[in-house]
């Protein structure tokens, strides 16, 4: 795909993504006010609503339709786009908080803790969790009480994939393993790195991509391959994430550089070098729009997004 069309075309689902995102954030009450505006100002931080994204490419491979008309978007996926961006929003939240990663600086602004304190920081982040399940069950219950079964199905069973990728086997389990792994530098074995790419990176990506396809009547065979194909981009993603620690420009990344090595944390590139840190993020990405092949519909935008992620400053 042309630059100039991707980016185009790019644009026009991030407007769309941005409208589910916004109009399912929850309003603040009389006295949970501040938790409220803290996590506005998280979900409202900016970023590139990657995994919404994945979402909505993944449900239009079954059930095309206009991503340009925000209009045409099917409820449910709005409220599951917005769930599955909540999600990594309290990821990042709690991420950065002083007991975890200790980041003062995200997406170029200070960090939801930074602004609100660490104690709101915990409470925003647990709220966004909480408000995603909500999101997700609400829309099951709609269509339970509506008849439609069927839709009703494919709701409960991508909430429940959304649920295990982001828990304790999931995204929950890569955090633990990355926290056990601090301190340890260049003796943590490349067993233990991969399980925390595979795992705090890529269980989220593989989540929104499996939900959306489930969504729009994705076979299980079907998901399986969104599910490994999820798996590569996510450790692909990590890996360049860990590169551009080395050599990207802090201005680019909105955040500082150097951090991971500042933390003696382990990462692909102090394990294995930045040539074969950049050959593998390569090799990850074909196999992932090579995987796409087997499935139906236009994967050409999606491919497109793919090679965008790996040759990415920020």
């Amino acid at each position: 795909m042309d630059k100039n069309v991707f980016k185009e075309e790019l644009n026009k689902r991030v407007s769309a993504a941005e409208k589910a995102v916004k109009s399912h954030i929850p309003e603040a009450g009389a006295y949970n006010g501040k938790v409220a505006e803290a996590m506005d100002y998280s979900v409202m931080a900016g970023g590139k609503r990657l995994r919404p994204l994945f979402m909505m490419e993944s449900f239009r491979l079954f059930c095309p339709f206009d991503p340009a008309d925000a209009e045409s978007m099917p409820g449910e996926l709005s409220a599951f786009m917005s769930a599955m961006e909540y999600i990594h929003t309290y990821s990042l939240v709690h991420d950065d908080l002083p007991a975890m990663d200790n980041d003062e600086l995200r997406r170029g602004r200070a960090t939801t803790w930074k602004v609100y304190g660490d104690g709101m920081g915990v409470l925003a982040g647990d709220g966004l969790l909480n408000y995603a399940y909500e999101l997700m069950i609400r829309v099951a219950s709609s269509y339970a009480a509506s008849g439609e079964q069927e839709l009703c199905r494919r709701c409960i069973v991508a909430a429940g994939i959304l649920a295990d990728k982001a828990g304790v086997n999931g995204m929950i389990g890569g955090q633990c393993a990355d926290l056990e792994a601090e301190g340890h530098g260049g003796s943590a074995s490349e067993e233990e790195l991969m399980y925390i790419h595979e795992h705090k990176t890529g269980c989220l990506i593989e989540a929104a991509l499996m939900a959306g396809g489930v969504l729009a009547g994705a076979s299980e065979k079907e998901t399986e391959i969104l599910e490994k194909i999820g798996s590569d981009i996510g450790i692909a993603f990590q890996i360049k994430d860990d590169i551009l620690d080395v050599i990207g420009d802090s201005a680019k990344l909105g955040k500082k550089t150097g951090s991971d090595e500042a933390n003696d944390k382990v990462t692909y590139v102090s394990l294995n070098g930045l040539e074969n840190s950049e050959t593998e993020v390569k090799r990850l990405s074909r196999e992932a729009e090579s995987l796409m092949d087997s499935l139906p519909g236009d994967k050409e935008f999606l491919k497109a997004l793919v090679d965008s992620l790996i040759s990415r400053e920020n």
